[in-house]
């Protein structure tokens, strides 16, 4: 199973999004400061994720998130989640 997941930072409420293999590890991983990108942005909570059978649909999902129509939809599923902004 591959995962496409969305972190909130609880220092500065912004998100990043994801994907990999082992979500729990890789949450565990951005937690510890091990992930260059969201480590001076600790603690972060998961706040989204969708599980996909392949790898390649993960990172497509990944992409599109990122997107301007990808944001808007994760803001939607996303309501009631105070942030500043997407990384």
């Amino acid at each position: 199973m591959f995962y496409t997941y969305v972190l909130q930072s609880i220092k500065d409420g912004n998100l990043y999004i994801g994907w990999t293999q082992d979500l729990r590890e890789r949450i565990t991983k951005h937690n510890k400061g091990l992930v260059e990108s969201t480590k001076n942005r600790r603690p972060l909570k998961l706040v989204y994720y969708e599980a996909c059978l392949v790898k390649e649909d993960a990172i497509k999902r990944e992409k599109s998130l990122k997107t301007g129509y990808g944001r808007s939809c994760l803001s939607r599923r996303l309501t009631g989640i105070t942030h500043s902004g997407i990384v």
